[in-house]
């Protein structure tokens, strides 16, 4: 009699999302994949991962169905605004963040986290400050952390692979873990899961902050094609990357500003990015972003108990200062805007 199977594998992923070109590109599938069977292949080439051509619950009939789990595009997204939240404020770091995106305030929490004992690790992205490509990485101290600030608006990286790195190599229990909407996405399907085989990572994370975000940019087309080819960028010159007013800001060390219209960046937009319709990551702890807080400052949205114990704590021991009043209601308008522009792009073609 034929076993019927109780789970779902790679195959199914791969015909519901990698086919459809709505991968997120989070990396999940990859860190929780049991038999290290599920990678990335060559930058630039593909946007989706792909199996190596063995599957524990495909071929050997093995329970496992971790990858299909733990990814965030295996259902229809639904609208998200502003998702439910305890408060939202604006703050800034209360020490020197030298590349601080605008207020330093999700450095700030996590510099006291560390400092606290609070976490023992950080899994987020960071980038070779010459060529300015994103690596994910596992971060343990907090001069690290302040010399990693900075977000990387030219992200496009698994960040969540990395978490297999710190939970099952590096056997970290209290991680905090930073990311765009898609990689909060992800880990709320790995910490609410009840495969067995997500268990020991749901429980290693701690805290999870969103990371404010419209889209996200491939790192061959923004970097090595348009702004290297296209505009004879030197990518060591590049002081920092910043969206602001429906504008790509580069900002320079040496020479002006270069303003890049978003119509302009379409090519280089992740495909996956039209599937999301979440701008401030919904089901973290804590969000953050620029939008909604003055020059200087951060807006945080502290969503639970858990992200509120970070923040009062960080407030507590002088790292963190509240500032102003949030504009609550120009984080709606453009989490509004973002849906309303994802909602009108063609459904994705399936791939040949």
């Amino acid at each position: 009699m034929m076993r019927m199977r109780t789970r779902k594998s790679y195959r199914d992923l791969k015909s519901e999302v990698w086919d459809r070109n709505i991968c997120a590109g989070c990396g999940a599938c990859v860190a929780v994949c049991p038999a290290d069977a599920i990678c990335f292949g060559e930058e630039g080439i593909t946007s989706c991962p792909s199996n190596i051509g063995y599957c524990k619950e495909a071929h050997d009939e093995v329970p496992c169905g971790a990858c299909y789990a733990a990814c965030p595009r295996k259902e229809e997204p639904g609208e998200k605004g502003l998702g439910s939240y305890q408060s939202i404020m604006t703050a800034k770091a209360a020490f020197d963040v030298p590349k601080k995106q605008s207020g330093g305030a999700v450095t700030a929490l996590l510099v006291n986290a560390l400092d606290e004992g609070l976490i023992d690790a950080v899994v987020t992205v960071s980038e070779d400050r010459w060529t300015l490509k994103p690596s994910s990485v596992v971060i343990t101290s907090s001069e690290e952390i302040i010399h990693q600030a900075g977000s990387r608006y030219n992200w496009w990286v698994p960040l969540v692979a990395a978490l297999k790195t710190a939970v099952i190599e590096r056997k970290f229990r209290k991680i905090a873990v930073i990311g765009v909407p898609c990689v909060v996405q992800a880990l709320h399907a790995i910490r609410t899961s009840d495969n067995d085989l997500l268990r020991p990572y749901g429980r290693s994370i701690r805290l999870v902050i969103g990371l404010f975000c419209t889209e996200s940019f491939d790192y061959t087309e923004l970097v090595e094609r348009k702004l290297k080819r296209e505009y004879q960028v030197d990518t060591w010159k590049v002081e920092r990357l910043d969206v602001r007013k429906g504008n790509l800001e580069v900002t320079m060390k040496d020479q002006p500003s270069l303003l890049l219209p978003m119509s302009e960046l379409e090519t280089t937009v992740r495909q996956g990015c039209h599937s999301c319709l979440d701008l401030t990551g919904v089901c973290s702890d804590i969000s953050a972003g620029a939008v909604g807080s003055g020059p200087g400052y951060t807006t945080l949205i502290i969503r639970n108990d858990v992200g509120r114990m970070f923040q009062e704590s960080a407030v507590k021991n002088k790292k963190l200062v509240i500032g102003p009043q949030a504009d609550i209601a120009a984080i709606d308008r453009l989490a509004s805007f973002k849906v309303r522009k994802n909602r009108q792009k063609k459904e994705p073609q399936k791939t040949v």
